[in-house]
């Protein structure tokens, strides 16, 4: 997938549940778990141990 944002323009994502919505964006687009936080971090600043809590929980 080509998505690309300047580093100025990302948003932060440090709640769980916009972790989530991300999350579950990304894979009705068919993006698979492996490439996850490779794709969410070139939209968004992500707080790592949030993400990988929610990705170990799944």
């Amino acid at each position: 997938m080509e998505r690309y944002v300047e580093d100025y323009q990302k948003r932060r994502l440090t709640e769980r549940v916009d972790i989530i919505a991300a999350i579950n964006i990304l894979r009705s687009q068919g993006c698979d778990y492996d490439d996850l936080i490779e794709e969410i971090t070139k939209v968004f600043y992500v707080d790592l141990d949030a993400f990988n809590e929610i990705v170990m929980a799944a």
